[in-house]
């Protein structure tokens, strides 16, 4: 029986989750658990990517010492955030943090030479403030790019960091606002334009790539060698693998909430642009037609910040308990990284607030912006959605699972809750014919229990 490992790293934890194929169906194994969060560093946001790399190597090693030695490896990570390397291959400086107000400045400079009506047409991404292209023009504008001889994605750089090779995976790639969404290719017009060094941008990897072994010093700190093997590095398209939607409509809920559908081609129209809807990369060259949503991170600082002690559900079930008809718009740019949730909240709502009514009012607000993308989803792809496939994390919320139900309508497929390290386990095993890539939905769905809300 082979063993497969999946490093799943968010931006409140990662994971490393061994999966193996027995009797037909796919069975995962959490073996080691790390909190992770961004560090101030000179007045910066950023990660602590030491203690990341650390981290990575760290559950690597316990799987050797369960001896469930893994044939593969793959990790993947959150979108946008890359690290800058110099021409002797070191890092030059911090891996900014997505969530870093460093970009603000630059924006309108961007804008001025490509406004974003041109740049959305090309490549077909919403406009997010913590876009790599916006990093980049900071990183230019402070000097730290003149230095570059390398960008690398997060993954691709911990791919690196374990291999010695550097590899760039496509549907990373594509959440840079950086590849043309219809070749399926770095951009080169907008490189120029912007005056983003070519060098920095060379040919990119389809998942399933392999990257290479474990580099020498890497083999003799976990004492075995294994193939790193590109997932889709992008956790939200790793996530997507899991769908049990087919081409329907499917929710990634997490820090994060992702809404959309998979598509043949992308869509770079007036109407997808005004909507905020992105195309990102899939698998087989396919497109996830996506909106970003604030998601669960919301509910996460509340916890952290109010509820201490508190477990995910038992705050949900406070919430429950408190029904509120105060309203807020959970993509207000406010409710991105305030010195407290509550505070923010309460502002946006007019008025005070428990934690139980804050913690519902946000869901709430979720489940309302969900009914919303759907109308918009529709609205762009001309197709009527009845069913909803919610995965991740987010889907084992109870309440917000009923509360998507009652607001947009429709049926709600809950599961599975490991959507992500799924998703990574099953290209990684299609990589290496433990599996056909044509037989993963029915692998996943043979697999994973789902609940149902209507």
């Amino acid at each position: 029986m082979q063993h497969f490992l999946a490093i799943d790293i968010g931006a409140s934890s990662g994971r490393h989750i061994l999966g193996s194929v027995q009797e037909g169906k796919l069975t995962i194994e959490e073996i080691y658990r790390f909190s992770n969060a961004p560090v101030v560093e000179g007045g910066q946001l950023v990660w602590d990517i030491e203690r990341l790399a650390r981290e990575v190597v760290n559950g690597i090693k316990r799987a050797g010492e369960l001896k469930k030695i893994p044939t593969t490896v793959g990790i993947d990570t959150w979108a946008v955030d890359y690290a800058l390397l110099d021409r002797d291959k070191k890092r030059l400086g911090p891996v900014h943090a997505y969530r870093s107000e460093r970009t603000g400045p630059v924006i309108p400079k961007v804008h001025a030479q490509l406004p974003f009506e041109a740049l959305y047409a090309r490549t077909g991404i919403q406009f997010q403030p913590f876009n790599t292209v916006y990093q980049l023009a900071a990183d230019k504008a402070s000097g730290r790019l003149s230095s570059a001889e390398y960008m690398l994605m997060l993954p691709d750089y911990l791919h690196y960091l374990l291999t010695g090779k550097m590899s760039r995976e496509y549907t990373n790639a594509t959440s840079t606002g950086l590849v043309n969404a219809k070749r399926r290719d770095w951009d080169t017009e907008i490189l120029h334009t912007l005056g983003y060094p070519q060098k920095l941008f060379p040919a990119l990897s389809q998942p399933g790539t392999a990257v290479g072994e474990f580099s020498e010093e890497v083999r003799r700190e976990v004492g075995f060698n294994a193939l790193v093997v590109m997932p889709a590095t992008h956790d939200t398209a790793s996530a997507v693998v899991s769908s049990l939607a087919g081409d329907g409509a499917y929710l990634s809920s997490g820090t994060w909430s992702l809404l959309g559908t998979i598509q043949g081609e992308p869509h770079t129209c007036e109407r997808s642009r005004s909507f905020n809807y992105s195309n990102e990369g899939h698998l087989f060259g396919k497109v996830r037609l996506q909106k970003n949503i604030m998601g669960l991170w919301i509910v996460q600082r509340l916890r952290e910040e109010e509820g201490k002690g508190l477990s995910f559900a038992e705050l949900a079930a406070l919430a429950e308990e408190n029904e509120c008809d105060a309203q807020i718009d959970v993509n207000h740019p406010s409710f991105l990284a305030p010195e407290n949730m509550k505070t923010a909240i309460e502002r946006a709502a007019g008025r005070r607030l428990t934690l139980g009514q804050a913690a519902y009012v946000s869901l709430h607000g979720l489940a309302e912006c969900y009914r919303g993308a759907v109308r918009e989803l529709s609205s762009v792809t001309g197709r009527e959605y009845r069913s909803l496939n919610i995965f991740g994390g987010g889907s084992k919320n109870t309440l917000l699972n009923k509360l998507t139900a009652r607001e947009t309508g429709m049926k709600i497929v809950a599961g599975p809750t490991e959507a992500t390290a799924i998703g990574n386990l099953a290209v990684q095993m299609a990589a290496a014919g433990e599996i056909t890539y044509e037989q993963i939905p029915a692998l996943i769905s043979a697999s994973f229990e789902t609940e149902v809300f209507e």
